[in-house]
């Protein structure tokens, strides 16, 4: 049995809708509404399989009943029947959650037929309107394809398997076990293939892959400053100590003489 709650701010309407619904023994009309706002009182307080609903109607439109009540109750299907096809009205009221829309001109076996769909739990839209829809789908601009970053064309296939698996989450054990290689070759892999996907993502590679001849170049001088030419040596180390400073200690040399030792002063 299927429960019915008829919405409509004509009352000859509503008089004109339940005797075709009444003709099937398993619709039952539960309530009558003639505006929106009593429309979504009536649908939580009578809980009813469908709602009949009408578009133009006082206090409150159908399209805002209708999200209100398909809101509040995911279970209750909402079938839109008005007068007016517009094109606005039917992707309103889809948006909105209606499983439904038929025209009132539509013979009344095919409003029965229709009401019969939306209970079972599939969704109609009325042919009169249908070619409107389809028209609107194929005019509409199709969504822009992804572009993949060029630095990624760089990455060897190898590379792109290992970063791959640094994005799911995978460790360096992990990554060798799947793919049968030292757990040194994860490393070296990482290295080239995070280099060039920062470049991807930032659009420059990190400072320490830029270095280059002349920027080594400050640092080496200033290293030969600190340290001194090279032939200063140790003589010029020891001259920096100062002219108070006492004379380095005399080294003796022994050298072994035939029958004898001797000390020999050093040369």
């Amino acid at each position: 049995m299927t429960t019915l709650l008829l919405c409509d701010d004509q009352a000859l309407i509503r008089v004109g809708l339940r005797r075709i619904v009444e003709a099937a023994p398993e619709i039952t009309v539960v309530g009558e509404v003639g505006d929106g706002e009593d429309a979504v009182a009536d649908a939580r307080r009578l809980r009813p399989d469908l709602v009949l609903m009408d578009i133009r109607m006082p206090v409150l439109d159908g399209i805002e009943a209708t999200r209100r009540i398909v809101r509040a109750q995911p279970t209750t299907k909402v079938m839109i029947l008005t007068t007016f096809g517009l094109d606005g009205y039917v992707y309103e009221a889809l948006r909105a959650g209606a499983s439904g829309f038929m025209l009132k001109d539509a013979p009344p076996e095919e409003i029965l037929a229709a009401i019969r769909v939306v209970a079972a739990g599939d969704a109609l839209i009325a042919p009169a309107v249908t070619r409107a829809v389809i028209e609107e789908f194929v005019r509409r601009e199709p969504p822009p394809t992804p572009t993949q970053p060029a630095a990624l064309a760089e990455l060897t296939p190898r590379e792109r398997e290992v970063l791959e698996l640094l994005a799911r989450g995978r460790s360096n054990a992990e990554i060798c076990e799947r793919l049968v290689v030292s757990e040194a070759t994860p490393q070296r892999r990482t290295s080239p293939a995070s280099s060039r996907s920062s470049t991807c993502a930032t659009g420059f590679r990190p400072s320490s892959m830029r270095t280059s001849p002349e920027s080594s170049r400050p640092a080496r001088a200033d290293r030969a400053r600190r340290i001194g030419p090279p032939s200063a040596g140790i003589g010029a180390a020891v001259g920096r100590r100062g002219e108070g400073s006492s004379p380095p200690p005399r080294v003796v040399l022994r050298q072994p003489v035939a029958g004898r030792s001797s000390p020999a002063p050093a040369q």
